[in-house]
């Protein structure tokens, strides 16, 4: 989810909800502690220069049970980080603590906010000798060859 599509969203909901793809829910008290952007430079495993910037969102849980952020409130968040940090409409990147600080791409599904869990990936599996992934065929599943498939050119079949 791109930055736009967040703002768009939250001028048309009534509550700012988030929620693991597993369905357990990010407790309503959260905090976001952060906006802002995250610029990654790299080189990777082909030796190609990368570079990649996302607008990050930090949240935090803590024991002010009382607190609920309503959505203008994260809009007003969202619009000084912009003024102030030059931000563009970049993909948001979640970043949430569970067991330890995860990082999630976002989606909505009408009601929530998703954490959608990422997942790394070889990005020069052309230059490092990655095979590609052969697609799994059951062989019962192949129909049987007709006829003309497998004439000869003298008439006869195999």
């Amino acid at each position: 989810m791109k930055l736009s599509e967040i703002k768009n969203i939250l001028t048309s909901v009534q509550d700012v909800r988030f929620q693991l793809q597993n369905g357990m829910s990010v407790p309503e008290h959260f905090h976001v502690t952060e906006v802002g952007v995250i610029t990654k430079n790299f080189v990777d495993c082909g030796g190609t220069v990368r570079h990649e910037k996302v607008a990050n969102f930090q949240l935090w849980n803590a024991n002010d049970f009382d607190h609920r952020l309503k959505p203008a409130k994260l809009l007003n968040i969202i619009a000084l980080s912009e003024k102030v940090l030059g931000m563009e409409d970049s993909e948001i990147e979640v970043e949430y603590q569970a067991d330890t600080i995860g990082k999630y791409d976002l989606d909505f599904d009408g009601t929530n906010f998703i954490l959608v869990s990422k997942q790394t990936n070889c990005l020069a599996s052309d230059k490092c000798g990655i095979p590609e992934e052969k697609i799994k065929v059951n062989l019962a599943d192949l129909q049987p060859a007709t006829a003309s498939a497998c004439c000869t050119p003298g008439g006869g079949c195999c």
